[in-house]
């Protein structure tokens, strides 16, 4: 699977962009703000049906302008083209359609065209609160999993209901018993089949991000991670009989599953706190490139990949080794952003293979040509 073409409208910084793209390295080079980033967030935005940087849809439209518009054509196994075309109004529903059929539910586009987005805000994995790394874990998952997607939208919609309840009841100093149980069979029902879901994900995938961390680091530093979750040790139904005269007290859910969290470990000790930046920066690689891996196999196809400003912080030699992993065949299309020409000219020169560069200037987009390929 590829993308072959893309074309904006009023998407951003961008009036109009009418790109064609090679099937394995594509790169975007320009300065700081020019508008690299955000081509790879409509190509994101074609993926999963948002943008990675800002969910309101209406402030990724062109100021001054109506609307936007982002269609992708992409190449699938086989030859057959797919045609995704997503147009977002000012005021309007978002429309989002596969071959000229919109969707009914959004949801059911996820995971069609994987994705794998490498990006500076991933250091929020890092450095932000648990639901940034929750997030992490239901966004691989829903990629294959429809069902987990529906349950764990329920799970959060059913949640809210008893924040809502319980605030409700500190506000006017009553309480039913009977309809807090009856949410409460609801979210134990839910996180009956979450929790399993999410503890067998990451069984197969952090032995796939040691091999990678160990790629990325060159073997010289060692990190793990640990799955925290309250039903561990305890059934949810447990959870929340024991956590509820507290859970009135404080008006919201203290206990479930969506208290789960990742914990990075450099050496024993928290990356967080004692990992350098270029640690952080490599722990941060080899997260994307486990979960490339993990969907891959799990898809049967190669995902995109999109490597957004990759480079800063990572020596030359870990900067090289990074784009020869994922140019060679375990990897499918990449695309990746830089600002400085000549780093991406030399490396492409020293694993000569088929590309394309495009320079960006204020929104304008142009195709540096006499590209090396095979």
């Amino acid at each position: 699977m590829n993308l072959r073409e893309l074309h904006l409208q009023n998407f951003k910084n961008y009036e109009t962009a009418d790109l064609g793209f090679s099937p394995k390295i594509n790169c975007f080079i320009g300065d700081n703000a020019a508008g690299k980033t955000n081509l790879l967030d409509a190509i994101y935005y074609l993926s999963f049906c948002k943008s990675y940087f800002n969910p309101i849809d209406s402030q990724n439209i062109r100021h001054g302008e109506d609307y936007f518009s982002i269609l992708g054509k992409y190449e699938i196994n086989g030859g057959k083209t797919d045609t995704i075309h997503v147009v977002q109004k000012r005021n309007r529903k978002k429309h989002f359609k596969l071959n000229k059929k919109e969707y009914e539910r959004l949801a059911d586009h996820i995971g069609l065209y994987p994705l794998v987005m490498v990006s500076p805000y991933d250091r929020d994995l890092i450095n932000e609160g648990s639901d940034v790394r929750r997030r992490f874990i239901d966004s691989v998952i829903s990629q294959f999993d429809k069902f987990y997607l529906d349950d764990l939208i329920n799970y959060n919609k059913v949640l809210n209901q008893r924040n809502v309840l319980l605030k409700q009841f500190a506000d006017k100093r009553t309480f039913d018993r009977e309809l807090i149980e009856v949410l409460d069979k609801q979210l134990t029902e839910l996180a009956n089949r979450i929790h399993p879901k999410r503890k067998s994900f990451l069984e197969h995938y952090i032995p796939i991000f040691n091999r990678y961390f160990e790629i990325v680091s060159g073997g010289h530093e060692q990190v793990s991670i640990r799955y925290e979750s309250q039903l561990e040790n305890s059934s949810m139904e447990e959870l929340l009989a024991t956590s509820l005269d507290r859970d009135k007290a404080v008006r919201y859910t203290t206990t479930g599953i969506h208290k789960d969290d990742l914990i990075f470990l450099l050496e024993d000790y928290p990356v967080k706190k004692f990992g350098s930046q270029g640690q952080q920066k490599s722990l941060i690689i080899a997260i994307r490139l486990a979960q490339y891996e993990y969907i891959k196999n799990l898809k049967g196809y190669k995902p995109v990949m999109l490597l957004d400003d990759i480079f800063d912080k990572l020596d030359d030699k870990r900067v090289a080794q990074l784009i020869k992993l994922t140019s060679d065949n375990n990897f499918g299309q990449v695309f990746i952003t830089d600002t400085q020409r000549e780093r991406i000219e030399y490396m492409l020169r020293e694993i000569d293979i088929d590309h394309k560069i495009f320079e960006i200037t204020n929104g304008n987009i142009s195709e540096l040509v006499n590209n090396k390929t095979n």
